[in-house]
């Protein structure tokens, strides 16, 4: 699909955390497009991460959208408090929503952008109910929980089979890398999350750019 325009989502996991504020003008200058926030509750996936006072503290921080993955169980108890905390895009779990469609109306009704989730294991049919009304599907290409995991290059087909039938936004989020990254866009993604890759670079600008096609990796 190359004529997407290929947009990049740091993930704030594989930020210096004791630096938050630094880290996102960081990728920002780097030429990032969204900031990408991992919220885990260690029930959903295995992992604590952040609530919404670090989506609060960080959003007068950037002028970039603030991209929120919510990986948590009943995410239809916790989404006010993400939209008042100044969440531009708000991601949900197909496999933790109780009213998946309900939830989507909520949250776009409260003028944000709504994605949904999914789990590698999770076919595109979890997607049905609610694919006419959401900005962004996210493929995740991982295990959601931890970063720095393996690439699954089995979700590649489902990235294929989802372009056909979604023209808006499709993230992967998982492994990606400016190789995983460009076999991601081949089948159809458009928004590349992507982590470790990007702080752990020498060169974040030259990483950013490399997963967007415009240059060699760093």
């Amino acid at each position: 699909m190359s004529e997407l325009k290929i947009l990049v989502a740091p993930s704030m996991l594989a930020a210096d955390f004791a630096r938050l504020a630094e880290e996102t003008k960081r990728v920002e200058e780097a030429g990032a497009d969204w900031i990408h926030l991992d919220v885990m509750d260690g029930h959903f996936v295995p992992n604590l991460t952040i609530g919404p006072q670090a989506v609060s503290a960080l959003r007068p921080v950037t002028g970039l959208p603030l991209d929120v993955h919510l990986m948590i169980e009943h995410p239809e108890r916790y989404v006010s408090s993400f939209i008042e905390a100044g969440a531009d895009r708000i991601t949900i779990h197909a496999e933790a929503a109780e009213d998946l469609p309900g939830l989507v109306r909520q949250i776009a009704h409260a003028g944000k952008k709504v994605g949904v989730a999914l789990r590698p294991q999770t076919g595109i049919e979890a997607l049905r109910p609610c694919l006419e009304e959401i900005d962004l599907a996210l493929l995740m290409t991982v295990n959601p929980g931890f970063g720095g995991q393996a690439f699954m290059p089995e979700v590649l087909p489902k990235i294929e089979a989802l372009r056909r039938i979604f023209k808006r936004h499709i993230q992967v989020d998982g492994g990606i890398n400016h190789e995983t990254g460009r076999l991601t866009q081949s089948a159809g993604a458009d928004v590349l999350v992507a982590g470790t890759y990007i702080f752990r670079s020498a060169d974040p600008r030259q990483a950013i750019a490399a997963l967007k096609g415009e240059g060699p990796p760093p």
